[in-house]
């Protein structure tokens, strides 16, 4: 397919890359503490971080990695925390000592924690105490042999550490009790590497940096081998998007995604690092009450996440009176943005929700739209520079110029295939180098992407294809909804029919109120035949709806309530 996107660029945005700008993310990352060591880094919790100090508290986890711990060349460290302090020093003292990151949900159960860590061959673990009870029950016949435990407040300092750490212990009784012998207290982990100041490696372009797990385009769970190459590609790749935009101070991120999640990975730990941003971290999102009061209290720029996220926040009295007057970039990936959200979200802030796209495979971004878009098209925008897109039929050939078919994906960002798997990795990878997403897509006149939807959510109605992103665009238009999600069910006549799951705003709305307003947008085929009204929808840890359970209707029932220490994170 001709690269007719090309010309669709934005002045100032280069249609290439140099993908060799840093050698490695250590690199990149002593050059950033180097020129901005008086800038405020993180900020958690009340506590402000500067680069310098990051630069310290990385330096020393990494000399404890490597003279206490002992851990050899190219070791797995497995990282289990939400956002917090200890997440970046943890994950920047590991990548500058040559090991590689293996991000761990902090929600799992043991069963799935185990099957990463071994899968993984993961030799060590940071992890909040909140989940060290799901660790004790996990470790077992893993290869795990250095665990490191932190409290929530371990790098708040006196007296708010302490203060937290009691509450959350004592009061709260957020902390399960646990019992792993061999853990090692984050804060001891580091001032025993203080005082062994290691030599740190050379760390080449195509060394592993991450092994982060996704379910794929297959949905097994698997981890996708990012190198550092791969990183500071997407990294250069989305830095020269941005850049037009971005002041060279005084920005200021917030990052309520989860950190251990590749999108808030790029766009929220490595990007404000390379113009020294500040970056307020949210450690429980789901909390929007507490979220709104931060956004509240720190004068805010950029702000990335979900779907659901800002359909959240929008739905919170106390978001609709903030002061949005510095907010310049509102970045949306992971899921579709859904038009009634995005409009929303503009009416409210004045600026629009740019939304990207990408996988864990690729990085994770493959394409945005442009910055200065003022309303909602349905795009997911341009590919990035140095990234070529192909649009293909199920026999692997391009598809007519308009027409839909799976988007494959080649660039410097595509990971370097999955981890232990080459038959997985086989099945995705073509052999002129594109990666198969399993995404079906299209193309228009001005070059502009745009998702149809995920082949394997996609309904067939009596041999129609019926794409969800569609039926829940047009129920979310519904004044009466605040959350949907559509999936295909068995159907004697039809072989398969829609079923939505709604959340009301009015719990007066019925489903024949639903279904009457969705036959005056979609034909007969696609206009849903099943109704099911919940209190809430599953989602994954970023907020992404789950959409597979959407089709058992005692899958909410069966869902165990979160626990308090899950609610914590």
């Amino acid at each position: 397919m001709e690269r007719i996107w090309l010309k669709s660029y934005p002045e100032g945005v280069p249609a290439d890359i140099n993908p060799a700008a840093y050698g490695s993310l250590a690199d990149f990352f002593a050059a950033s503490v180097d020129r901005f060591r008086d800038r405020p880094a993180y900020v958690s919790m009340g506590r402000t971080i500067t680069y310098g100090d990051l630069d310290g508290l990385s330096r020393a986890f990494a000399s404890y990695l490597i003279e206490a711990a002992k851990l050899p060349r190219g070791a797995r460290v497995a990282l289990m925390m939400p956002n917090v302090l200890q997440y970046p020093v943890a994950l920047f003292g590991a990548l500058r000592a040559g090991y590689v990151v293996v991000n761990c949900n902090p929600l799992y159960s043991p069963r799935e924690l185990h099957h990463q860590l071994v899968d993984s061959g993961a030799q060590a673990i940071v992890v909040l105490e909140n989940f060290a009870q799901t660790l004790e029950k996990a470790i077992a016949g893993t290869e795990v042999r250095e665990v490191i435990v932190t409290g929530a407040g371990d790098l708040l300092g006196a007296p708010r550490g302490f203060i937290t750490n009691f509450v959350l212990r004592r009061i709260q009784r957020a902390v399960p009790p646990w019992r792993l012998p061999q853990a090692v207290r984050f804060n001891r982990a580091l001032a025993a590497g203080r005082g062994r100041r290691a030599e740190l490696p050379k760390i080449e372009a195509a060394d592993l940096a991450f092994l982060q797990y996704t379910g794929g385009t297959t949905g097994v769970p698997k981890g996708a081998m990012l190198t550092h190459g791969n990183m500071i590609a997407n990294l250069q790749q989305v830095s020269a998007w941005i850049s037009p935009v971005m002041k060279s101070e005084g920005e200021t991120f917030v990052t309520a995604l989860p950190l251990y999640h590749v999108f808030a990975l790029t766009v929220n730990a490595f990007v404000p690092m390379m113009i020294g941003a500040h970056n307020l971290l949210i450690a429980n999102p789901r909390d929007i009450k507490g979220f709104v009061k931060a956004l509240s209290e720190t004068p805010f720029t950029v702000l990335s996440g979900v779907n659901t996220l800002f359909n959240g926040l929008l739905n919170n009295p106390e978001f609709l009176r903030l002061d949005f007057s510095r907010l310049h970039l509102a970045v949306a990936g992971g899921m579709a943005v859904q038009r009634a959200v995005a409009e929303h979200w503009k009416q409210v802030t004045g600026r629009p929700l740019i939304e990207g796209y990408g996988l864990t495979e690729t990085a994770p971004i493959a394409t945005c739209n442009l910055l200065s878009i003022e309303d909602y098209t349905g795009a997911i925008g341009l590919p990035m520079p140095s990234t070529d897109i192909a649009i293909r039929d199920s026999e692997g050939k391009d598809v007519p110029f308009g027409e839909a078919g799976e988007l494959c994906i080649k660039g410097p960002q595509v990971m370097a295939g999955y981890w232990m798997k080459p038959d997985e990795t086989a099945n995705v990878m073509t052999a002129d180098g594109y990666l198969r997403t399993g995404d079906i897509a299209r193309v228009d006149e001005r070059g502009f992407f745009y998702i149809v939807d995920r082949q394997k959510d996609m309904i067939i109605v009596s041999g129609f294809n019926v794409y969800p992103n569609e039926i829940e665009d047009v129920v979310m238009s519904h004044p009466g909804v605040h959350e949907v999600g559509a999936v295909g069910v068995p159907d004697a006549k039809s072989g398969e029919a829609v079923k939505i799951v709604v959340v009301r705003k009015d719990d007066a709305l019925t489903d024949a109120e639903i279904i009457a307003h969705c036959r005056q947008h979609l034909t007969g085929y696609k206009t849903p035949r099943h109704v099911e009204f919940r209190d809430t929808l599953p989602r994954s840890p970023i907020g992404k709806i789950l959409r597979r359970e959407l089709k058992d209707p005692n899958a909410a029932a069966a869902k165990p309530k979160e626990t308090a220490e899950q609610k914590s994170a």
